[in-house]
């Protein structure tokens, strides 16, 4: 299957042809929608088949590796068939929203010294989870520093390194809960110039400008050393 988001998360469409249906969804030749994982909800959307009738696209999944995605359909729809071609369009702004959440969490990584233990992205809220026994933060001066980085606009690039190159450099992988995908040769990382380097596989905005104002919400001990930092959209 080709996944377009990994090249163009601002596509908002493509055309694709049916390879298979059955009980956990759909699949077809190529997708832009984004499955469900890293933290970041699978993509919603419409299928439009040759007919012109619309069926609605409720969620999107793994399938059995990294490279199959499911397009959960409305169970009420009847399915198109086999072979046959179709037009899927993701909601474009609940994505783009996700995709500004997204990037945001990663100036947090780069704002907050501490290994994630957990997060997840909404299109109004957002957490990260970090391991800081002994750590008190700051929510004013979290702020600030996040909306700063976000008003210097560095730009946001993907680059893929090597299984082997990654294993050499361990300390790219902030995440204690989740290891990134290993074993097809390559790693993608997102890249946010001077800021934050790391393995993701989401999709995100271009510049850090796009992102918007935020605010840091509660900030909560979740265990002897988790604690939680809650973000949200400041408009």
């Amino acid at each position: 299957m080709e996944l377009l988001f990994r090249n163009d998360a601002y596509l908002k469409d493509c055309e694709a042809t049916v390879v298979s249906i059955g009980e956990e969804g759909l699949r077809l030749d190529r997708t832009v929608f984004y499955p469900m994982g890293g933290g970041q909800p699978g993509d919603t959307g419409a299928l439009t088949m040759e007919s012109g009738e619309k069926i609605r696209v409720l969620d999107t999944r793994k399938g059995e590796n990294y490279e199959d995605v499911v397009h959960v359909l409305d169970p009420e729809a009847t399915p198109p068939a086999v072979g046959s071609r179709v037009t899927v369009e993701i909601d474009w702004d609940r994505r783009y929203r996700l995709m500004r959440m997204h990037s945001c969490l990663h100036l947090l990584c780069a704002a907050v010294t501490g290994d994630v233990t957990g997060g997840q992205i909404g299109e109004e809220k957002s957490r990260l989870d970090f391991n800081l026994p002994d750590t008190q933060l700051d929510k004013e001066a979290l702020t600030a520093e996040l909306n700063r980085l976000i008003s210097e606009n560095h730009p946001v690039a993907e680059r893929w390194i090597s299984d082997e190159e990654l294993s050499a450099n361990p300390d790219l992988v902030r995440t204690m809960s989740v290891k990134p995908p290993s074993g097809s040769g390559k790693v993608r990382l997102l890249d946010i110039a001077g800021v934050d380097l790391q393995p993701c596989g989401g999709t995100h905005v271009r510049e850090t400008g796009e992102i918007g104002r935020v605010r840091i919400g509660k900030i909560e001990n979740k265990g002897r050393q988790n604690r939680r930092i809650n973000i949200h959209f400041d408009s």
